[in-house]
């Protein structure tokens, strides 16, 4: 908008004089928000910081069991996601970067950064959305892909991993289970020391986490033969000592029957991943709405 307006000259020269009224941005005027920026960087910091020690952990965990057993068996794809410490590690490094190339993308307001922590995030929110909908519109199918693909590793390479070896004793113990698949306590014929042709003093027997009175009352202490010899028993008289049906099928109940709670915490970590793409891809327009003023 202009506002014009005559002027009369002291050498009688009539002219026009041309007002713009448009406001003029001041040279200290930026179109990247200092909120948007700062929340972003303080939120990546945080996972920055969650991924080191992430790191750190598996590190030590495998210079634990390198120390321990002498050697770590990584022939198969198997031997990788099995081996706990250097899932650990790995998933240390991918948020370590990840969240990494957001801290230093908003910092140094650098649009290459951003874009690949957006499009690392938009990549995870996928891979997750995937998991979620095969896990609950296709449960049986996920239950028999998960027996077929794991039970027999996870059951042969319990006494050759310490680590995996606690993992499966914990689950066992916390979810009242045995074994991995239908055939529930059966599942631990399939390991070399509990076969029942196995020269071990444990054969037929399965792991004193799958008793349902391990700890003795009295001493506290763990009786470690409580699982002795009930490969050889039936069901009925077997689930007396035991805990006889698998841990794949008791984790699937126990999902459906918490579903609403698990719904509500994949939905809120879900949006909570889309509110910081959002942001992520906030920022890069406003930096980029910055760079074109600055190059006109």
């Amino acid at each position: 908008m202009s506002n014009y307006r005559h002027h009369i000259g002291s050498g009688g020269y009539c002219g026009i004089e041309v007002r713009d009224m448009h406001p003029r941005i001041s040279q200290n005027f930026t179109y990247v928000s200092s909120c948007v920026k700062y929340m972003i960087f303080m939120l990546n910091f945080i996972f920055w910081l969650f991924g080191g020690l992430l790191l750190a952990i598996g590190l030590y965990a495998f210079k634990d069991k390198w120390e321990s057993t002498g050697s770590v068996r990584l022939e198969s794809f198997y031997d990788v996601i099995l081996n706990i410490s250097l899932v650990l590690m790995i998933a240390g490094v991918v948020v370590f970067v990840v969240s990494f190339a957001g801290c230093l993308g908003a910092l140094r307001e650098n649009t290459c950064l951003l874009k690949f922590y957006s499009m690392c995030l938009l990549l995870f929110f996928l891979m997750e959305m995937a998991i979620a909908i095969m896990g609950f519109v296709f449960p049986q199918n996920m239950n028999s892909f998960l027996e077929e693909t794991f039970t027999d590793k996870i059951i042969h390479s319990y006494r050759d991993d310490p680590d995996l070896q606690n993992f499966i004793d914990f689950a066992q113990q916390e979810f009242k289970c045995c074994g991995l698949s239908n055939a529930g306590y059966q599942d631990w014929s399939k390991n070399e020391y509990f076969n029942c042709s196995s020269p071990s003093v444990e054969k037929c027997g399965v792991p004193y986490s799958c008793c349902i009175n391990a700890t003795d009352i009295s001493s506290g202490l763990v009786n470690i033969m409580c699982g002795y010899e009930v490969q050889a028993h039936s069901v009925a008289a077997a689930s007396k000592r035991i805990w006889t049906s698998g841990c794949i099928e008791i984790v699937r109940v126990w999902a459906e029957r918490n579903l609403y709670a698990i719904a509500g915490i994949a939905l809120g970590i879900a949006l909570i991943q889309l509110f910081v793409i959002y942001l992520a891809k906030t920022l890069e327009g406003q930096i980029d709405l910055q760079k074109s003023r600055w190059s006109a």
